[in-house]
């Protein structure tokens, strides 16, 4: 290994350091992500760059008001999924002698109430009270601005120099991290391309299952399962919650047909994360649970989304040192 090629590791290293000790999760993300989009909106390639950023752009207003849309439809619809769910959940287990993981019913609808109050009230008023937002703003932001720049030029050297006098630790060094760049970019594309297609799936049964079951809260329900399920695991569990409770809110049949319905859901991701995810990715579940502990000890949300992409890279990187076997 070159003395361009380590100091590349390095650098790499360094970033995703300084990325979860500064808390700036959110700027990776929007940087990837934006890239993510515009890459996939460059179809009259190589010659129409500035067409994809401007449809990037066109895309990024749209989502913005569909974003808004959704935050408010949420905040409108928490309250009353709890105060109709929690009591009816809360009934039929009684009724059925089932045996909750806590004993006093009374106080634990009040706490469900009480969070479902303020979750709603913080969703509402995320903009004047939750510490940090006008920072992750700029984040996302900066984030676009800094992908639609390496999109259109993503050299790290300005003034390229001659083949004959490349031979510089600088240019050299540059040519190595854009390769990591370049590697680590691939191993999001990767994992999201499959994350996004699990998730769109997973939305859209849902919706036509509620649709059939005539719940309400259709776009919040909807919503929620799409966006969760872009964090594996941990987000599937809080859609299939909503999901659940949407059902009670209605009837306990319709809750347990909602269950029902979510068991078949994760026998069939099951399925689809085998035959996209895994013959893709090749990492087991186990390793891919720990990855998405420890990106949210480091950088919450944001690094449990990171993670199957970080965990991706490591393996691709391994994989393309060779090592001596009597050496190993």
């Amino acid at each position: 290994m070159s003395r361009a090629n380590r100091i590349s590791f390095a650098f790499i290293l360094l970033i995703l350091v300084l990325t979860g000790w500064l808390h700036m999760g959110a700027l990776l993300l929007s940087v990837l992500f934006s890239y993510f989009a515009i890459a996939k909106l460059d179809f009259m390639k190589p010659r129409a760059k500035w067409l994809a950023v401007a449809l990037f752009l066109a895309l990024l207003a749209g989502l913005a008001y569909g974003l808004t849309y959704f935050i408010q439809a949420t905040v409108q619809a928490l309250p009353d999924i709890a105060e109709k769910a929690v009591p009816v959940i809360i009934q039929w287990a009684t009724e059925h002698q089932i045996k909750l993981p806590f004993t006093d019913l009374d106080s634990l609808k009040d706490k469900a109430f009480e969070l479902a109050r303020s979750q709603a009230s913080n969703l509402g008023k995320f903009a004047d009270f939750a510490p940090g937002a006008t920072t992750q703003f700029v984040y996302l932001l900066v984030g676009c601005l800094v992908a639609i720049g390496l999109f259109l030029n993503p050299r790290l050297e300005h003034d390229h120099p001659a083949a004959a006098l490349r031979p510089n630790l600088y240019s050299l060094c540059c040519e190595e991290i854009s390769r990591r760049f370049a590697t680590f970019y691939r191993s999001f594309d990767i994992v999201m391309n499959a994350q996004v297609a699990i998730s769109a799936i997973d939305a859209v049964l849902t919706g036509i299952f509620m649709a059939c079951q005539g719940l309400p809260h259709l776009v919040v329900a909807v919503g929620v399962t799409f966006f969760c399920g872009l964090i594996p695991v941990v987000g599937n569990l809080v859609s299939n919650a909503l999901v659940v409770a949407v059902g009670f809110m209605v009837s306990p049949a319709k809750g347990l047909w909602a269950l029902a319905f979510l068991v078949f859901i994760h026998q069939l991701e099951y399925l689809l994360r085998g035959k996209i995810i895994g013959a893709k990715t090749q990492t087991s579940l186990w390793l891919t649970l720990l990855a998405l502990l420890l990106g949210e000890r480091l950088m919450g949300i944001t690094g449990m989304m990171l993670a199957p992409a970080v965990l991706h890279y490591i393996r691709m990187e391994a994989s393309k040192i060779t090592v001596n076997p009597n050496n190993a």
